[in-house]
Order: structure tokens, then sequence, then C-alpha cells
């Protein structure tokens, strides 16, 4: 599918977005459209599965008797193969038809007992925890969406109209087509969804940094992760960039965890491939034991965690001797991420410029990491304001357990590498190629980066505010203040002559002169 083709998908499908929204706040009709398409999605999927079992009997799925014993073969081989099932009598369009024909167009019930149907199908089965709870969001009795029944029956009956006149064509589209159209709302809900935005999406730009970073040298993947995994942008882009087998994630929030799943199947990761976890990555991680190839992270900016003295006898932050404070969690997260990082992985973190310099628990912490461990491998300042909900400037952090460079931590000033779109700040392409080029060459540029020894940073105290390494000082045009003094003489001349000019006038209008 040509990109063209892509953007007219994409469009059409934002169309449709805002058909639904009314007056609803863009996380609330967020919910509700994206739920529709991941359900038109897994219908297309099932009903192209089901045709290929039925190609020998000649009959397409949506006309199978549903008391054959037929469907009950193809439910267990479509819970097998794609971790679901749906009858024929569910598929989105039997449904879109019914919710839209002349008579007993009713289809709120009806719905509502589907998406649940879609979850239960995978109960007892490997798939189970990758559905359960997946349209919990999807609430079709809200007032939001109509005042009465018959009015948000009829809404949701329009949406579906639309929606099923689109045809994904699943079979002829390249994996990621209709993934990136997937992302590309996610992003139009962000730009709009203010100060809640930052809780879900990283802005693609810069999670091409990070994905380009961890991916340095590899084509290959064995495992992704993400412990603050948002809608699943981050660990998704790293598949751009490498062929990744496994992909693991955590989420708090449990809107934003459905969303993160529905976001992976959607780009075809197989429901064997992804392992996402619903809870609170500090205090209650579900993936010990584990280490990974490539970590990601844009964790919430200096959020507030317990900082229990019950977490000093966690492998985690143990051999640290201290905690990140309990109103700045930037580090526990750091730690956290190194944790799980494999001896031959890379981790890449998006975190406040507080880091860099902060005292206390975080300067020991920091401490810790560059002179008793020297996993610091990099650190890349970005923009203000480049991501949604927040305007402060940030920075990467990229970390090895087996560093190439030993010797040095490389500084890289990108703050003023942006362009203006609106009320934002983005990277292009060019900006990010100069980011990673600098990156992976490890080269030293006037006003960007510089290599700075371990001793350095000692003599700093371990301060890692980038200008103490990378001068950006414009020195200021030199000023001739003898031309300046000739300047204002030649001045003083002009104004004598202009008032004897008026004064003159003035005599000639026998008027009194203005000075």
């Amino acid at each position: 599918m040509g990109e063209e083709n892509k953007k007219i998908l994409e469009q059409q499908l934002w169309n449709i977005a805002n058909t639904l929204r009314g007056k609803m706040d863009a996380d609330e009709f967020r919910d509700y459209i994206l739920g529709f398409i991941f359900y038109k999605y897994l219908s297309e999927k099932m009903e192209n599965y089901a045709n290929k079992l039925l190609e020998r009997d000649n009959i397409p799925y949506p006309f199978l008797d549903e008391s054959s014993e037929e469907l009950k073969d193809i439910k267990e081989d479509a819970i097998e193969s794609l971790g679901y099932f749906l009858k024929p009598s569910e598929l989105f369009s039997a449904v879109a038809k019914r919710g839209n024909g002349d008579a007993d167009n009713f289809i709120l019930e009806d719905l509502t007992s589907i998406l649940r149907s879609i979850e239960q199908s995978t109960m007892g089965h490997e798939s189970e925890d990758d559905f359960e709870h997946l349209f919990a969001d999807l609430d079709l009795s809200s007032n939001r969406l109509g005042k009465t029944v018959e009015a948000r029956n009829t809404l949701i009956a329009k949406v579906l109209f639309h929606l099923d006149n689109i045809n994904f064509e699943l079979k002829n589209h390249d994996r990621d087509v209709l993934g990136d159209a997937y992302e590309y709302l996610i992003a139009q809900f962000a730009s709009s969804a203010g100060k809640k935005a930052g809780e879900f999406y990283t802005p693609q730009q810069i999670s091409k940094v990070l994905a380009k970073i961890v991916t340095t040298k590899k084509t290959k993947l064995r495992s992704a992760y993400d412990p603050t995994c948002g809608s699943g942008s981050l660990l998704l882009r790293i598949a751009k960039e490498a062929e990744v087998s496994n992909f693991y994630g955590q989420e708090r929030n449990p809107t934003t965890y459905n969303l993160a799943r529905m976001n992976m199947i959607m780009h075809d990761v197989h429901y064997r491939k992804f392992d996402i976890k619903q809870e609170d990555t500090l205090e209650e991680p579900q993936h010990m034991g584990q280490t990974f190839e490539a970590i990601v992270a844009n964790p919430p900016f200096s959020a507030h965690w317990s900082a229990s003295l019950l977490h000093m006898s966690n492998d985690r932050f143990s051999q640290y001797g201290r905690l990140a404070p309990s109103s700045k969690a930037d580090f526990a997260f750091v730690q956290h991420m190194i944790h799980h990082l494999a001896d031959n992985g890379t981790m890449a973190v998006i975190l406040p410029h507080g880091v860099l310099f902060r005292g206390g628990a975080e300067r020991h912490i920091r401490e810790f990491l560059i002179k008793d461990k020297n996993y610091l491998d990099a650190i890349i300042g970005l923009p203000a304001n480049i991501f949604y909900g927040t305007s402060i400037p940030t920075c990467v952090l990229v970390f090895k357990k087996c560093r190439e460079d030993s010797d040095h931590v490389l500084f890289i000033d990108a703050s003023n590498e942006f362009e203006k779109v609106k009320n934002h700040n983005v990277l292009t392409d060019e900006h990010v190629e100069k980011i990673i080029t600098t990156f992976r060459s490890r080269k030293e540029s006037e006003k960007y980066s510089h290599l700075a020894t371990l001793e350095a940073i000692a003599q700093n105290d371990y301060n890692l505010n980038i200008p103490r390494y990378v001068d950006t000082f414009e020195e200021e045009e030199r000023i001739d203040l003898d031309e300046v003094s000739n300047e204002l003489q030649a001045l003083e001349i002009a104004m004598k002559k202009t008032d004897a000019s008026i004064a003159m006038f003035c005599k000639e209008l026998d008027i009194a002169t203005p000075f």
C-alpha cells in the first residue's frame, strides 16, 4: 500500500473518530473509536482465517451454520492460532448491518455481549492474559454517547456503518499499514489530550531516537522491554529497526494497558510474542528474574513513589545503598531498568534534566553508576517543549553493562536542534539522523558533542549538566565604541540642523517653536 493510500486511510479513520467525539474529552472518545477499530480488525482477521479453513467446502464464513460441527473445529483452531474466536453472527460487518437496518436495529446489548464474548473465548487458554478485560473501557451505556438509549444506539450504529465501509484489506496490506494508521490516531488523540497525553504516548521522532540507539549494530533482538510502556509505541518502534523475538512491558494505568495490548495486536504481533502486564512497576514489578536485550522507557517525570525502606532488600536497589527520593522516582526507574538489562543489552531512558545535577541520594546514585559500575554510556540533551503535556527540557540517558568505550561518556547537546510546528518543537528526520550518527560514531563536534573522561566527570563532582561538557556559548559581536561615538556625534549634528529648520518654519508661520 502506497504512502498516499496510507494517509487516506488515516484521514478516513480520523474523520470517523470526530463523528463520535461530540462533546467528549479526547481521552474518552479515544477509547471508543480505538476499541471499535480493534473489534473490526479482530473480525476481519477471524473471517479471513475461517475462510481459509472453509475453502474446500466453498462456504464463506459469514454464511456458515452456527450449529455445525465445522464451527466447533474452527473455534478450536482459531483460539490456538489467533488467540480468540468470533461466531459469524458476531462479526463486525454483521453487527454494523443490523444496526443500520430498517427494522430490529437495536444493537447495544448485542455489541456489549459480543465484546465480552471475545474476552471469554480466551479463558483457560494461553492468550487469556492478553485479552482479559480488553474492552473494559467501552461503556456503551454511558450518557456521554447520548442522553437516551435510542440516541446512543443511533450514534454507535452510525460509527459502525462508516467503519464497515472501510476495507482494511488485511490480506493485501503490509503488516504495519493498519498498525501505523492506529498509531496515527493515538498520536492525534495525544495532541488533543493536553497534560494527560504524556501518560500514554511518546512522540514518534523521540521513539525513533531511542529505537535506533538500542538497535545500534544489531538486526535481531531476543527481547525488548519497556517498564512504563503506555500505548506500546516505544516497543513497536524498535521493531521497525530490528527483528524482535519477544516484547515485554508493564503499565500502571488500566485504560492505557488495554491500549498497549490492542496496539500490539493491531501491529500483528502474535499473542505469544508479547507479555504486557498491568501493575505499578516500582512497587509491583512483574518481570523479576528476567533480563532484556533492549530496554526503552519514557517514565512519568519526577513521579512520587513509596521509597519504602523495604526496597533496600530488593535486588533492584540494594547495591546502591540509597533510594531515589519519594518525590522524584526518576532514578528508581533507572535502577529498575538496569536490574533487567542483559549484559549485551542497551538501555535508553527519557528523563527530566534534574537527574543530571540534583544532589542528595540522586548524586549518590549517579556516582555509583559511573564510578563503581561504569554503566553510563551517553547523555543526549533534547529541546524543550517536544512532549505533549509538558514544556520542560528533557534528556536521554544511555546505559550499557559492557561498554566499548569505557573511558568516556558521550555528551550530545541537541537542545537547539528542532523545528517549530504550531505550539510544539519537533525533531525532523535530519535532527534525528544527526543525533544517531554522532552517537554511533562517538565523534566530537564543536558546540554539539563532547567525549568526557571519567576523571573530568569526577572533578565535576558527578554533576552531569550538559553545558559543563559541551560549550555552546556564542560570543557576541564586538562593539566598536569609536564607531558608536562617531555615529552619535553625527546624529547630534543632524538633530541640530533639523531643529534649526523647524525653528525657521515656525518663524515664517508666526507660531512658537516646539522646543
